[in-house]
């Protein structure tokens, strides 16, 4: 609930701090004393449109401070906290701020947290609800209706919403399968010759890289062929290098002992012979390893030409040549298949559209139930705020499939006729500002709603009747606020006498200065305050005696 009100600079009021509480809380005051300037305040908090005009003259810039106290966050809350990353402790207040600035523009804060100001809009359903001689909003807007009804209904949406998204999935998930299936089909021939195509080449992972590199080297050899055979003849045959080295180590050998000289030869001779030797061993090998085949190389290129020119035509990798092959065999598959798995998703979806049939018909017979109950009990205030000639009516109306949804089948639209004979039609379209705030009463009255905002305010709700209506509407308010938080603007006094508190907005001025006050008044004070409402200016002893007898009966 609403707890504290902090203004400064905005319009007549300088610098303000309220404090409320649960039950009723009542606003009085004499016209023009600036009871409209605490709801544009609330407002603009409430994350409405940012208005320069707002700023007190001479100030550069304005702020409101709204705390709102709550034993548990509330759901609604708590998502949209959540969903926005933002951080407010167990058990601290929600404190929402607004700074203004006279240029228009503004700032938005959220326990501290700068924030967008479509954040404060997104929070303020849950928060507060304003209901006054225009409203457009809550109670009269018709996209609400069927929720506020649901909840008097006691219906089973959540079950109707689970078996609308399995149906939904269960669809889906059978027409993606009729469109694979359709589109397999009608490549059926061409998945078919591509496949034999590629099953005759048979195609392996990382078959390329080995091709390329085989290839590599016999081109190689190719190249190096002729240098090869050269150096091949140098070490071969009777009168090669090698064979030479190899006679003088021998010759050499037989004569080493004659001088140390001569062994030192030999020793390096011989090392010659070895390394020698182990040269020609790598020239073998090498050219072994090079050595190449012009069929063999012709067939690697042929083979790398076929592979590549596949995955061409495929628009892949070689490599993913394999992968292709198998995706092609399963959408054969599915092809063959598919008839079987289509009968099988059908089943299933036609099996969760007859659950949510059941439910979304049960929750129909639940709302209709219910309207009849509310219109009864509708009916039942109408009379005491003097609007005994109209009627009220919920129209629950059956959508065409297609408009469907988890919601169920129904549309809910609250609908009066304020005059015998006349058609009924939606509220905001037949009633007057007066009629249409003691019709948002009566309806709050009746639907006993639960789960709405945590502060609800009636701006001036009683606004041109009184005596017997006021007293109606004053013991509604009663009723209703006793389960949360409700603040009235009014003009009755019958209203007025049964707040549990009571603040009075003053305006004075001082010289060229004005400025608009609001104070919560002590028993005493509120007294005479509800006598100044029933007598006028003049505060008479009638009046007090009046007054007396009012806060009596509250």
């Amino acid at each position: 609930m609403l707890s504290r009100l902090s203004i400064r600079n905005i319009v007549l009021i300088e610098a303000l701090d309220l404090d409320f509480a649960g039950g009723l809380g009542v606003l009085t005051g004499e016209t023009g004393a600036g009871k409209s300037i605490l709801l544009d305040a609330l407002g603009l908090v409430l994350g409405n449109r940012a208005d320069s005009g707002l700023v007190r003259a001479g100030a550069d810039r304005a702020s409101v401070t709204a705390s709102f106290d709550f034993a548990t966050l509330p759901e609604p809350l708590r998502t949209i906290i959540a969903d926005a990353e933002l951080e407010v402790e167990p058990g601290e207040p929600l404190i929402l701020k607004r700074q203004l600035r006279a240029d228009g523009g503004s700032k938005a804060f959220l326990n501290d947290q700068p924030v967008g100001v479509a954040l404060l809009r997104e929070l303020a359903p849950a928060l507060v609800e304003i209901h006054g001689q225009h409203d457009d909003r809550g109670l009269v807007n018709p996209r609400g209706h069927r929720l506020l009804l649901d909840r008097f209904a006691g219906g089973d949406v959540a079950r109707v919403a689970a078996a609308w998204s399995t149906w939904r999935n269960a669809r889906e998930a059978l027409d993606t399968a009729r469109a694979q299936v359709a589109r397999a089909a009608e490549d059926q021939d061409l998945l078919l010759a591509h496949l034999a195509e590629l099953t005759v080449l048979a195609p392996e992972t990382g078959e390329e890289d080995t091709l390329a590199q085989a290839r590599a080297q016999m081109q190689k050899g190719e190249k190096l062929a002729d240098d090869l055979a050269a150096l091949q003849r140098l070490w071969t045959g009777s009168d090669s290098a090698l064979a030479n080295l190899r006679g003088a180590s021998r010759r050499l050998d037989r004569i080493a002992g004659e001088h140390p000289l001569l062994a030192e030869a030999l020793a390096a001779l011989d090392r010659a012979v070895i390394e020698a030797g182990e040269a020609e061993e790598a020239l073998e090998r090498a050219a072994e390893a090079l050595a190449f085949e012009p069929d063999e190389l012709d067939r690697i290129e042929t083979r790398l030409f076929d592979l590549r020119a596949a995955a061409r035509k495929q628009s892949c990798q070689v490599d993913d040549l394999p992968e292709k092959m198998r995706e092609m065999r399963e959408a054969l598959e599915a092809i063959e298949g598919g008839t079987e798995h289509l009968a099988e998703l059908e089943a299933a979806a036609n099996k969760a559209a007859l659950a949510y049939r059941e439910s979304a018909e049960a929750l129909h017979e639940a709302r209709r139930a219910a309207a009849q109950r509310l219109d009864t009990a509708v009916k039942a205030e109408l009379g005491p705020l003097k609007l005994d000639s109209a009627r009220f009516r919920t129209a629950v109306t059956r959508l065409p499939e297609e408009r469907w949804g988890a919601h169920g089948l129904d549309s809910v639209e609250f609908l009066i006729s304020t005059n015998p004979g006349a058609d009924f039609a939606p509220l905001a379209k037949i009633a007057s500002g007066g009629e249409l705030s003691r019709f948002i009463l009566a309806l709050k009255v009746a639907l006993a709603e639960e789960g709405g905002a945590a502060t609800v305010i009636f701006d001036e709700i009683d606004r041109g009747v009184g005596g017997a209506v006021a007293s109606a509407i004053g013991e509604r308010l009663a009723r209703l606020a006793s389960a949360g938080q409700l603040l009235a603007v009014t003009h009755s006094p019958q209203v007025a006498a049964r707040g549990d508190r009571h603040y009075m907005i003053a305006k004075s001025s001082e010289g060229t200065v004005t400025r608009t006050s609001v104070h919560l008044l002590s028993a005493a004070d509120r007294k005479e305050e509800i006598a100044r409402m029933l007598s006028g200016a003049e505060v008479t002893a009638e009046a007090r005696a009046q007054a007396d007898r009012l806060l009596e009966r509250a």
